[in-house]
């Protein structure tokens, strides 16, 4: 049986990632399950990276 997780990230969010790393026309075409598991981890060590100036902007 398999569970859906929610999603941390907005829609708008992951959609301004997917631009940013120039795979956006895929998921437009495709949706989010025709992304490459490699474009995945790169949307997902970039939304890292923007988390952390963010933290570091805070202290």
């Amino acid at each position: 049986m398999s569970r859906r997780r929610r999603s941390t990230m907005s829609e708008e969010f992951k959609a301004e990632l997917a631009k940013d790393l120039g795979f956006y026309n895929t998921v437009q075409n495709e949706g989010w399950g025709g992304i490459r598991a490699k474009d995945a981890g790169n949307m997902v060590k970039r939304a890292i990276q923007i988390a952390e100036q963010a933290a570091s902007r805070k202290q």
